[in-house]
C-alpha cells in the first residue's frame, strides 16, 4: 500500500541556494567581486540551474565572472539568512585555493559580464570595509575554518566531488 508523501516532500518551502568561492591570492588578500545585483563585495559565485550540481554551479559562476577554472571540492561554511526582501537563503562557501602569479593574470585578461564592476583583492582587515555585514561574517568564518584545517568534503551520493 503506497501511504501519501507528508505535505514538506511535495510543497517544500522556497529557498535559495547560494555557492561561491573563496579565493586567496599569494600574498592572502581576498577576491570580490564588486557587481550591480548585490550591495557591498562579495565572493564570486551564484545560484545553481535546475539538477545543476552545486560546487559546478559555483565554478560556472566564478569562471564566467573573473576566468578562473577551479575544483571547489572542500566546503568551508554554510550560512542560513531569514527571510527578508528575498525568500530565506543558505550560502555556501568553497575553497577556491591559494592563486600562483600566473594564475593571477588570468583576471586582468578576463573581460567579465556587464553586471561585474570590478574584481578586487583585498586584505581580511579591510574586508569589513566593501562588504555588507552578513558577507562579510560569512567570508570571516570562512577563513577561520581555512586557518584552523577545518573544511568538510563536498559530497556527491557518499562519494567526493571531481
Amino acid at each position: 500500500m503506497l501511504y501519501p508523501l507528508p505535505d514538506i516532500l511535495t510543497n517544500p518551502p522556497r529557498r535559495r541556494l547560494d555557492h561561491q568561492a573563496l579565493v586567496l591570492n599569494s600574498d592572502g588578500a581576498v577576491l570580490l567581486l564588486e557587481t550591480t545585483l548585490r550591495n557591498g563585495h562579495t565572493l564570486p559565485g551564484g545560484s545553481a540551474e535546475r539538477n545543476e550540481l552545486p560546487h559546478l554551479a559555483a565554478r560556472r559562476h566564478t569562471e564566467t565572472q573573473t576566468g578562473l577554472v577551479l575544483p571547489l571540492r572542500t566546503l568551508l561554511a554554510a550560512d542560513h539568512t531569514d527571510e527578508q526582501l528575498l525568500p530565506e537563503a543558505v550560502h555556501f562557501v568553497y575553497w577556491g585555493g591559494r592563486l600562483t602569479r600566473a594564475q593571477e593574470t588570468t583576471l586582468t585578461r578576463h573581460r567579465p559580464p556587464d553586471h561585474v564592476l570590478g574584481l578586487h583583492w583585498v586584505p581580511d582587515t579591510r574586508l569589513a570595509d566593501v562588504m555588507t555585514t552578513g558577507q562579510h561574517r560569512r567570508v570571516t568564518q570562512a577563513l577561520t575554518a581555512l586557518a584552523r584545517g577545518a573544511h568538510l568534503p563536498f559530497l556527491l551520493r557518499g562519494i567526493p566531488a571531481r
